[in-house]
């Protein structure tokens, strides 16, 4: 059986640690060369990248702000000139504000919002053109359970996961001529690092499975909808939860 995979070029956005870093870390594995993007320059990001060498992956990092449409062209030209094209993009960066909606500040609330949707407006410009060059190829939306139900102080990540899950309906049809896949994946609450700062707290008993999601059932869901097997899955809201979203 062939690996689907091989010398496939992956670009992650936010994908220094947590579900970004697994995904970078899988397609690695599997003998894609992988451009993780990050916002700044740091030591998660320094620890993907060796941990992609280690087992003999080839990886680039490309630093800068996807809601800055000049720092993707540049990123997106950099990755061009490195491996020549690109055949999966993962929309994963993310940013969230925690906040009351009565309490929100307006720039919480826009920079939420602009993460999410103009990041993945720039990215999914910027990368589409290699695509059609190539053939065709992928494109994930990592969206959320907050664009599905409601979570206490999570009003800003709610509409941009939500507007993500429309874009990725409107984009999978004007992008099927062109044999991209274009999908939205919303997984449950994961066991990951989370910000100190931002605390997340939910009840386990509204998850009929009874535990947070791992990252490898999510990897899992991103391996299929990437590869072979998936291509002909198109314009699809997959929610890897447990039966949270059903429980909801």
């Amino acid at each position: 059986m062939t690996n689907f995979f091989k010398d496939k070029v992956v670009f992650v956005t936010g994908g220094a640690k947590n579900l970004g870093r697994a995904m970078a870390l899988e397609y690695a594995k599997r003998g894609a060369h992988v451009a993780i993007n990050a916002r700044t320059h740091s030591v998660e990001l320094d620890e993907t990248l060796s941990m992609i060498a280690a087992i003999g992956g080839r990886s680039i990092a490309c630093i800068g702000d996807i809601t800055q449409r000049a720092e993707v062209d540049q990123m997106i030209e950099n990755v061009k000139q490195e491996y020549q094209r690109i055949d999966i993009l993962i929309n994963n960066a993310v940013t969230h504000a925690t906040q009351a909606f009565l309490e929100l500040d307006y720039a919480d609330w826009q920079r939420t919002i602009s993460v999410t949707l103009d990041g993945t407006f720039h990215c999914t410009q910027a990368v589409v053109p290699l695509m059609i060059q190539s053939g065709g190829g992928s494109i994930i939306n990592m969206g959320g359970m907050f664009g599905h139900m409601p979570v206490p102080n999570r009003s800003p990540s709610s509409v941009a996961k939500a507007g993500l899950a429309g874009l990725t309906r409107a984009l999978a049809l004007e992008f099927a001529k062109y044999n991209i896949n274009v999908n939205y994946l919303a997984p449950g609450p994961a066991n990951t690092v989370r910000d100190p700062s931002k605390p997340f707290q939910f009840d386990l008993s509204r998850i009929p499975f009874g535990r947070f999601t791992e990252a490898s059932e999510v990897v899992n869901m991103v391996m299929l909808l990437s590869g072979q097997e998936g291509r002909y899955i198109t314009g699809q809201s997959m929610h890897v939860n447990g039966g949270v979203f059903m429980n909801n």
